[in-house]
């Protein structure tokens, strides 16, 4: 592959984007207008600030902040001074994050001010500043950082003016780097080979504790060369990027992809349907890949005539399902030029198979394509029939974090990935995702595990037992359902619940219903019975 060669590594790329397209724009991020070669420049800044600020190779840097030109400067600063970075989750509540960080070992700490109403910094203080001992995964002791219950933690940065006496701002961690050469930076980031990891990215499995797909540089660059590729993105798209920069479909396919073609990235913070039509008719956004919710949004927007989408060409997406009257739509009534669904995993380093521009709109919407090249895909089960979906190819992860137990239950020894969805391969090689082995559902393009937000539920102090399950939703394509058994003499309510998972978890985590039961339907070797609590509606 070009990238293997040409590239080599995250921060290769930058410099090769910021040198062959250097006159292009490279980001619309509000107000704000820069070229390849000024990107490549704020980068270049960035990466010198992390060395100054003693950021090792190997080092975690974690980012917990909106899509925003910041936070690509922020993340690819990190990566080209060697750091793995570990994306957080925006949605996360104070001691998700805090969990992560813990259990990644996160040396800095870039995060935003204050989004959507609500203190990061605040969140953060909350639940790491009660010492050492907080929680599990905790860090070795003797921490000089600002958070006691984050040991290893030793720096946060404030994505903004402003920060509290014992965290620096943006503007001045920036002007900590001004003693670092280029020589210095030039020399950490050609120390990277492409078998070094890249990226943390954080997931849940069926056991609910936060694990780390740890993927390396020549994973990624191959990638996501190939998704470019099929994608057929090319010089000159203008890509609105509402998939968070905190998942691989935003990051890889998003940031690093346009690195790749010389693209203008638009980074868009929160998905707003007035905002996106705004911003694709204003910047002539040729490129918006999404989850379906995205798209159905836009189509049954009452206002999207009154908004020039023509510049729209480019469509990537993928679920378990993606209505075909949907893929209909977006050609014939938006003109969309290529219509594709994917399939992927963070411990594959998010894309598995892809359909190929030329599919048949049937293929598309009743499947998520064929395995991309260098990668192999079989499903545990008689050709036709639903199994486990296992993945073998250079995308599968090196494995979790720190977690070789864990590792060993979803890596096989002849390297294939069990991935513990469903599905069924077609005599084509075109793969169907028809159920989830870990009952794992999406909402609004963002998986929610069950045994996690069980075990969060558990925590409050009237619910005895808890059970979560994906119900079909309008909107959002699914939502949670918790099934409960209340503490005996408790009163509580749905309502009062919801209100305190609201205040306990990310809000897609978030049941929409709550069922209360005298107990809950369980099989001999006393595990729940799903199947029939969703037979209960």
């Amino acid at each position: 592959m070009r990238g293997d060669v040409e590239w080599g590594s995250v921060p290769g790329l930058v410099r090769s984007a910021a040198e062959r397209y250097a006159d292009a724009e490279a980001v619309v991020d509000g107000r704000t207008r820069i070229s390849y070669g000024e990107l490549g420049a704020r980068v270049e800044r960035a990466a010198a600030a992390c060395v100054a600020s003693g950021v090792a190779l190997g080092d975690r840097v974690a980012v917990w902040a909106p899509n925003s030109l910041d936070w690509m400067v922020a993340a690819l600063g990190a990566v080209s001074a060697g750091a793995v970075l570990v994306p957080l989750n925006t949605r996360f509540k104070g001691a998700e994050a805090a969990d992560v960080l813990r259990r990644s070992g996160t040396r800095l700490l870039f995060v935003t001010g204050t989004f959507l109403g609500t203190s990061y910094v605040a969140a953060l203080r909350r639940a790491a500043g009660e010492g050492p001992g907080a929680g599990p995964g905790r860090g070795p002791a003797g921490g000089r950082g600002p958070l006691p219950g984050l040991p290893a933690l030793e720096q946060v940065v404030v994505l903004s003016d402003d920060a509290p006496p014992d965290f620096r701002t943006w503007k001045d961690f920036l002007a900590s780097g001004e003693g670092v050469g280029q020589a210095e930076t030039a020399a950490r980031a050609a120390a990277l080979t492409g078998s070094m990891a890249s990226d943390i990215i954080f997931t849940s499995g069926t056991t609910g504790r936060p694990k780390g797909a740890v993927i390396t540089h020549a994973q990624t660059v191959r990638a996501y060369e190939i998704w470019s590729d099929l994608a057929g993105l090319r010089r000159g798209d203008r890509y609105l990027i509402v998939n968070p920069f905190f998942h691989t479909f935003g990051y890889k396919a998003g940031v690093l992809a346009c690195l790749m073609c010389g693209a203008t990235m638009i980074p868009q913070p929160v998905f707003d349907t007035d905002t996106v039509l705004a911003n694709i008719a204003a910047e002539r956004v040729s490129v918006l890949p999404g989850p379906p919710t995205l798209h159905q949004s836009l189509l049954d927007h009452p206002a999207r005539d009154s908004h020039d989408l023509s510049a729209l060409r480019l469509v990537v997406t993928g679920a378990a399902v993606v209505p075909l009257r949907l893929v209909e739509r977006l050609r014939g009534e938006l003109g969309v030029d290529t219509v594709l669904t994917a399939y992927g995993l963070s411990e594959a380093s998010g894309i598995v198979t892809m359909c190929r521009r030329g599919d048949d709109p049937t293929v598309i919407a009743s499947t998520s394509g064929r395995a991309i090249p260098g990668t192999e895909v079989r499903v545990e089960a008689q050709p036709g029939e639903p199994g486990e979906v296992l993945v073998r190819g250079f995308n599968v992860m090196r494995g979790y974090y720190e977690d070789e137990a864990a590792t060993a239950e979803v890596l096989t020894e002849d390297g294939w990935l069990r991935t513990g969805d469903v599905g069924v391969l077609d005599e084509r090689g075109n793969l169907r995702i028809t159920d989830r082995l870990k009952d794992m559902f999406i909402v609004g393009g963002f998986n929610a595990y069950p045994a996690e937000i069980e075990q969060r539920l558990g925590l409050h102090p009237d619910v005895a037992d808890v059970a979560v399950v994906g119900v079909p939703d309008a909107r959002l394509g699914e939502v949670g359902k918790a099934y409960v058994v209340r503490r005996p003499g408790s009163v509580l309510t749905a309502d009062d619940l919801i209100a305190w998972a609201r205040r306990e978890m990310a809000n897609y985590k978030v049941p929409r219903e709550v069922r209360f039961m005298g107990e809950l339907p369980r099989n001999a070797s006393g595990k729940v019975v799903k199947g029939e609590l969703r037979g209960r509606g």
